[in-house]
């Protein structure tokens, strides 16, 4: 599962990268960020990329008890087109959630140490995701997204059998083109990434730290 991630990469990188038109979100740089804040993503909006802020953890849009949320923080891509709380989505609603890497926890006694995985070339990437809508009782409208998961790579299978799914720019193009409605080749871009790409290093931050997982 992905747990925790980091985003420090600055605004003016992350429109470049991803090639952004409309910034609606307001970017705070973080080596630990966790479900139920609010994160930045990309979505395509009439052919234009734009940033948003989701919370991370998904009310599906006919849920009637918010708390779900902190229940779907990761969806597995083998059934992400078939589970009721995700399949809409996968449809309609598809994201790239923007970060700079993510941990994983390796036990050593009783004790764990989180790992800290990212690329070897240093840009942020964007994991797969979905998002949904949600209106509150009292009409306010809540948007919630889901990071995709993916077995684990040679490079992170020891540590943890699953990885979020990060996706190339090229698969990052695909994913968010709502008019791509072909289900298999969706779901065959929803792979591990390649371990020779990545590396990763014990701690958070700039130096070794501690993290809750």
């Amino acid at each position: 599962m992905c747990g925790r991630f980091v985003l420090i990469t600055d605004l003016k990188n992350i429109q470049k990268n991803f090639n952004i038109q409309d910034i609606s979100c307001e970017h705070q740089p973080s080596w630990n960020i966790m479900p139920n804040q609010l994160i930045p993503a990309v979505i395509n909006h009439n052919g234009k990329n734009q940033l948003v802020c989701f919370r991370w953890g998904l009310i599906p849009s006919w849920s009637k008890d918010p708390s779900i949320a902190s229940k779907l923080i990761n969806a597995r891509a083998e059934t992400v087109d078939k589970k009721p709380s995700f399949r809409d989505a996968f449809k309609k609603r598809r994201c790239l959630i923007v970060a700079d890497g993510f941990y994983e926890w390796k036990r050593e006694g009783k004790s764990k140490m989180p790992l800290y995985f990212y690329l070897k070339s240093g840009r942020p990437f964007g994991f797969a995701g979905l998002y949904e809508t949600w209106i509150s009782p009292d009409k306010k409208e809540i948007n919630t997204c889901v990071i995709i998961t993916t077995d684990a790579n040679e490079l992170i299978a020891p540590v943890h059998d699953r990885m979020p799914v990060i996706l190339s720019n090229e698969q990052g193009i695909v994913w968010l083109d709502s008019d791509v409605v072909d289900v298999a080749g969706l779901l065959s871009i929803l792979k591990p990434y390649p371990a020779k790409e990545m590396n990763y290093k014990l701690g958070i931050g700039p130096h070794s730290g501690k993290c809750q997982e």
